[in-house]
């Protein structure tokens, strides 16, 4: 069993309820993930602001145009701090993802922190080694990228 992790850092000229009020809006999911994954929300209750063991389900087309079923439970809900979705069904044989907020002068500052593991073993790690990983980096440049420019640059 091979759980591996990611961590992006981002700091924006917003205020930390600011920050909470776009990313506890599932809408704003599609706004910030890259456009050739075909991000659609499915569930119905994307117009809910984020609540604990709310229920999101979409599809997205993660790896070479496939179309997955995805759905994520937000399992812990710190408003206006953090929270945590988890993958309830989908590509992954886990993915626990936090979104940790924080006041800083003239901003906030985001950590993202992800965990999760492949199916298939050993196969799983290779296809993490070889291109999972890659992909997890583009998409969280690109949200870096589309935060920017829908927030502006932190300058301090």
């Amino acid at each position: 069993m091979s759980i591996f992790n990611y961590t992006e850092h981002i700091q924006l000229p917003i205020t930390i309820d600011k920050a909470w009020s776009f990313f506890s809006s599932p809408l704003n999911l599609g706004k910030i993930t890259p456009p050739h994954m075909n991000f659609i929300i499915t569930s119905g209750n994307g117009h809910v602001k984020t609540y604990q063991g709310q229920i999101i389900t979409y599809k997205v087309s993660p790896l070479l145009g496939i179309q997955l079923n995805w759905c994520t439970e937000i399992a812990h809900v710190n408003e206006p701090h953090y929270f945590v979705d988890v993958q309830r069904k989908g590509p992954y044989k886990m993915w626990h993802h936090q979104h940790h907020f924080s006041p800083i002068a003239n901003g906030v500052s985001m950590t993202d922190l992800l965990h999760y593991e492949l199916p298939l073993g050993f196969l799983g790690n290779v296809m993490n080694h070889l291109f999972i990983k890659k992909e997890i980096e583009k998409i969280f440049s690109y949200r870096k990228q589309a935060l920017i420019e829908i927030f502006g640059k932190y300058s301090g």
